[in-house]
């Protein structure tokens, strides 16, 4: 039986001979998908490029923030949702239908709220994340066991001590996954108002090497941003693998 590593080296290794091969094929026009060896070439040329790492933080620093905001509202609700049922039937057909409509209608709203800088990109992505990890929260909150909840009561603690004793510790696992969730499509916000309304960023690199139609360094850019989503989830990933198993001890 393969393991798990050995499946996605696997999986990762299948996608770049079916890029090798369409790209030397001539199916398609090389202009439009090079060899992978010439991206890699590009991604060689640009992190070497001083100014790559200007916009690598830029937006880096717009996903972190976003995703951290984004969290603290999302938990908030879910826990205000997840303990009143009144909250609950009132509110998740609203967050429901936001929840599927795409964010970039928004943009232009969010513009004139915070500007055309980087708060706006945060906000975006924040905006992006904000209703996976309310509607995951809101659930996790739901569904944690009705005995823990009447010890609590019977303790006489707190909302806030019930919140941070009983509720927290019982969805974390459940929670992180809702951010791993929110973290995608954090990045996506981001990077959209990026190439909407930036002068910097990785999503700013991505369209202006489009507009020069320097494919290589597209694919290199986008490469570079996929890199930075597998890492961030990785952190996440690790992060769920502790709670569960504290939670299991």
């Amino acid at each position: 039986m393969m393991g798990i590593v050995q499946i996605r080296l696997a999986i990762v290794l299948v996608m770049v001979g079916i890029w090798e091969l369409i790209a030397w094929s001539g199916w398609l026009y090389q202009e439009v998908f090079p060899s992978g060896l010439i991206v890699l070439a590009s991604v060689g040329q640009l992190v070497v490029d001083g100014a790559f790492y200007q916009h690598l933080m830029v937006t880096l620093v717009e996903i972190l923030v976003g995703l951290l905001i984004a969290i603290v509202l999302g938990v908030s609700t879910g826990l205000l949702l997840g303990v009143s049922e009144q909250l609950y039937r009132g509110m998740d057909p609203i967050l429901v239908a936001l929840a599927t409509t795409p964010k970039i209608v928004f943009f232009p709203v969010i513009m004139l709220l915070v500007g055309i800088g980087t708060e706006s990109k945060i906000a975006m992505g924040a905006l992006s994340a904000y209703f996976p990890i309310a509607l995951s929260s809101a659930a996790s909150v739901r569904s944690v066991p009705q005995v823990l909840i009447d010890v609590g009561r019977a303790l006489k603690l707190s909302r806030w001590q019930m919140a941070r004793t009983i509720y927290v510790p019982a969805v974390l696992p459940e929670l992180l996954t809702g951010v791993r969730l929110g973290l995608g499509v954090c990045i996506i916000g981001v990077l959209l108002a990026e190439i909407k309304m930036s002068n910097q960023g990785l999503g700013f690199m991505a369209i202006e090497y489009y507009n020069l139609f320097d494919i290589p360094s597209l694919y290199a850019a986008l490469l570079v941003i996929f890199l930075i989503a597998i890492a961030i989830n990785a952190v996440i990933d690790h992060l769920l693998r502790v709670a569960t198993a504290h939670r299991e001890d």
